[in-house]
């Protein structure tokens, strides 16, 4: 395997803020125009130095969300040297079921649970036949839990829920959780009873005892009934109150919630102006502070139509947390365009003084022939980027994750 990028000699200063300042670190690229590495996400296990542990799997560039096994890249010295992708076929590979059926883990997001002292991964399944998504095939949640001394993974298992009808597909795929100080998880999740047609979101609470995860209770239900309903929910507590951000296809909505179930109304996610925030159709993040309450998104810009549903760059600004609106001058990019998307995104609370954002640039674009190139006249090679935002001041909620 050919040597890693140094990702400090990668480095590159893109913006400062009063809050923060940020480095783009690139940690690998390569692309051979068959397959690409998506859903780059890390959990940092606490320590004098974190140990950052990244997932990440490769997708068949001429299919539809067609993934393979879980990979892991680790770095122990924040990010100046990497080990890997080291594959998990055994434990976060792909499973034969009956029917002729194959299911995987995707959508994959470590996190460290301080309770139990585990790196804890939460995502869900994704059932394939002739290597197509199985559309109407049920969905479920899965989680592993990392050993960091053998760098291994249990094998992923799946969350049981109650049975009822409308968790047939049912799933933690892509989102952000809360740990509360007791241990108990705060885990949002979209799902839908079989043949419906629109998704709908509520936050689930956990329990984890470093081994098991189990439902406990689940808050109200969010809906906006229209194109496929809602998903892909993200949650995070700031001060003393809750916010979830949510994917619609149509525009990024927002609900605050007191207890980290009951969850006000959706609203359209916003400038401060009063205009569309612009994103749609894909994910948005929370970056929590001390300091400051901010959202890592896409947008339409006057520049990126060339990227499929605009993906690229990753912007973050600062919410207002009373209104609900993004700042838009406190708006910054995470991440430059470079023709891919980069709407599969992760934010990993690495310490007190930094927060880092990782994400690959996806090698599809709009069709008919939505493969990019290896040569492309943008530049992009399917690069891993950790964009680090560096707190001016430490995050004095830190001491809580």
């Amino acid at each position: 395997m050919k040597l890693l990028l140094s990702a400090i000699a990668a480095s590159l200063a893109l913006a400062q803020s009063p809050d923060y300042t940020i480095q783009l670190d690139r940690v690998r690229s390569g692309y051979d125009g068959t397959m690409c590495w998506v859903h780059a996400r890390a959990g940092a296990i606490p320590g004098p130095t974190p140990s950052i542990v990244l997932t990440m799997q490769k997708l068949l560039l001429t299919g539809s969300d067609v993934f393979y096994a879980l990979n892991e890249m680790r770095t122990d010295d924040l990010g100046r040297t990497w080990r890997g992708p080291t594959e998990h076929t055994e434990t976060l590979g792909r499973r034969d079921e009956s029917d002729g059926f194959v299911v995987a883990a995707s959508d994959f997001w470590p996190k460290w649970h301080a309770q139990s002292g585990k790196l804890l991964g939460i995502g869900h399944t994704v059932r394939y036949k002739n290597n197509a998504v199985a559309h109407g095939a049920p969905r479920q949640t899965t989680f592993s839990v990392y050993d960091p001394k053998s760098a291994t993974w249990t094998p992923w298992r799946t969350m049981a829920m109650p049975d009822d009808p409308r968790f047939y597909n049912a799933g933690a795929g892509s989102v952000q959780r809360v740990d509360l100080p007791n241990g108990d998880i705060l885990l949002p999740i979209y799902y839908g009873g079989k043949g419906e047609k629109f998704y709908k979101v509520s936050v689930v609470r956990c329990g984890f005892d470093g081994r098991d995860l189990k439902f406990k209770e689940i808050g109200n239900e969010l809906a906006v009934n229209d194109k496929r309903g809602l998903a892909e929910p993200s949650i995070a507590k700031f001060g003393n109150r809750y916010f979830l951000t949510i994917r619609h296809d149509d525009r990024g909505y927002v609900a605050t919630s007191n207890d980290g179930l009951q969850f006000s109304e959706p609203q359209p996610w916003l400038f401060d102006d009063g205009s569309d925030l612009g994103n749609y159709n894909t994910q948005q993040h929370w970056v929590s502070h001390s300091g400051g309450l901010y959202l890592v998104y896409t947008r339409r810009a006057a520049n990126n139509a060339h990227v499929a549903r605009h993906r690229a760059p990753l912007f973050i600004a600062r919410v207002d947390p009373k209104t609900l609106r993004v700042i838009r001058k406190t708006e910054q990019v995470l991440v430059p365009e470079r023709g891919a998307r980069l709407g599969n995104f992760g934010v990993t609370e690495v310490n007190a003084n930094e927060s880092w954002v990782t994400v690959t640039e996806w090698m599809q674009t709009w069709g008919p022939n939505f493969v990019m190139k290896p040569d492309n006249p943008y530049g992009s090679d399917n690069t891993l980027y950790a964009a680090r935002i560096v707190w001016k001041q430490p995050n004095r909620e830190w001491n809580r994750h």
